[in-house]
């Protein structure tokens, strides 16, 4: 009996490891794994060679601002660059969007926004912010797949931080997934203008990160709540999360590409480019998070994919405390992480466990971010040997800023596969995911 599609490659990775393989798809779902050379009837055949093949990236903190700033970005440039980076799932964030996503009625308006715009499947975070309590349990039951919370002021006035009593009442209101911003308000400085990246930097130290962590896991640890610390950027909480993890609480962490790719001795005074919250720290730093990710402390390696129009992120002034602090890289960041993972001696498995299996994993979407039988057809055909410098006019996201810009990198997608049909520029065949499902 005739298959869909076949796809072969020397380098096909899979749950147990990377090793040739082909991967057998019917009707959008992997059918079978069988042999490198083994024959199945299909209509489609490709044989990628050494190009590897990996399961699609899931993308758990994506900004896609869209409706209300869709000028900054939108469903269809974002999930475009998403594919583009062999992204295939991506959860946006509830805010910077207007309305932001704190009741059902916003979330309604926002999956209308999405529908029929979206190249990659899209799920939806509910945000958690003062006096919305009594709205999670309805969120929660049309589909969020949990719920945000800052401690600090986001940078939007819509969506303000809650204080550790609020976060408490959030978490004992609806037994969700809560990802939490976490940075200590009293440790922030006031913004001052400057040019100077380490004045930026000495703006939101360390400390702001390892209090706040603290903080939220000794309410994860009261209210028995399920908590993910979001963008961990400093290093010195990674042994409050082992701890957490050792003592048996439901709590884990992630990290972004611009941490363990980028670092502050190279960003020059001016580079708003470079700016985002929690800011890029030293080498020192970034050698911990990679630790932290190789013993498992780490989970996830997600974009925080987070744009804005040009004059925010680069103002001609150069100014690091008005201009927007967030990066946009969901297209660049499984290049940028394997170019510094396959440096420091990391394999794919490694890569496709941080930006695929974990992800999927951490919102409980089982169809999702593995090459197995029974899983969604998600696939990316990587190239892991071809290198390439950033052109910032290549990138599929709706403004061509990046601090990536001009950067060489190893590894290119040469295609990606959204339930076995290839992702092109003119047919958006995503899907709006629900909580509990993989399906619309």
């Amino acid at each position: 009996m005739s298959v869909d599609l076949v796809l072969r490659s020397r380098r096909t990775v899979l749950p147990d490891g990377e090793r040739p393989a082909a991967v057998v798809v019917g009707d959008g779902r992997i059918v079978a794994i069988v042999g490198y050379r083994d024959q199945v009837p299909a209509v489609v055949d490709n044989d990628l060679g050494d190009v590897a093949l990996l399961p699609g990236l899931v993308d758990t903190h994506v900004h896609v601002n869209e409706p209300g700033r869709t000028e900054w970005e939108g469903f269809a440039t974002a999930t475009l660059a998403a594919a583009a980076g062999g992204v295939t799932t991506i959860v946006d964030m509830p805010l910077n969007s207007l309305p932001p996503t704190v009741d059902p009625a916003a979330l309604a308006v926002k999956r209308a926004a999405a529908d029929g715009r979206c190249h990659v499947d899209v799920g939806f975070w509910g945000g958690a912010i003062p006096g919305n309590r009594h709205e999670l349990p309805g969120l929660y039951d049309a589909g969020v797949f949990g719920f945000k919370a800052f401690l600090a002021d986001s940078g939007v006035p819509e969506f303000p931080p809650l204080d550790p009593g609020e976060l408490a009442a959030a978490f004992a209101a609806v037994p969700a997934l809560f990802v939490v911003h976490a940075e200590q308000p009293d440790q922030l400085c006031s913004a001052t203008s400057s040019t100077r990246y380490a004045d930026f930097l000495a703006s939101r130290p360390p400390a702001a990160e390892i209090e706040a962590v603290s903080a939220a896991i000794a309410t994860a640890r009261a209210t028995g709540a399920r908590m993910h610390i979001l963008h961990l950027s400093a290093a010195g909480a990674v042994p409050l999360l082992a701890a957490a993890r050792d003592q048996g609480l439901p709590v884990s962490a992630e990290t972004c590409p611009h941490y363990l790719t980028l670092t502050a001795e190279e960003i020059p005074d001016g580079a708003t480019e470079f700016k985002c919250c929690p800011p890029i720290r030293g080498r020192d730093n970034q050698d911990a998070l990679w630790s932290a990710l190789a013993d498992g402390t780490l989970t996830c390696v997600v974009s925080d994919h987070s744009p804005c129009l040009p004059a925010l992120k680069t103002p001609d002034t150069g100014d690091f405390a008005t201009a927007w602090g967030g990066i946009a890289s969901v297209q660049l960041g499984l290049p940028a992480v394997w170019t510094e993972a396959d440096r420091r001696g990391f394999t794919l498995a490694d890569v496709v466990r941080w930006m695929a299996q974990a992800p999927a994993e951490l919102v409980g979407l089982t169809a999702k971010g593995r090459l197995a039988v029974g899983a969604d057809a998600d696939l990316v055909a990587f190239d892991p040997t071809a290198s390439y410098h950033v052109d910032p006019g290549r990138l599929r996201q709706r403004h061509p800023v990046t601090p990536y810009a001009g950067r060489r990198l190893t590894g290119i997608v040469r295609a990606t596969w959204l339930r076995g049909a290839p992702v092109t520029i003119d047919e958006p065949r995503g899907r709006l995911l629900v909580r509990g499902t993989d399906d619309k």
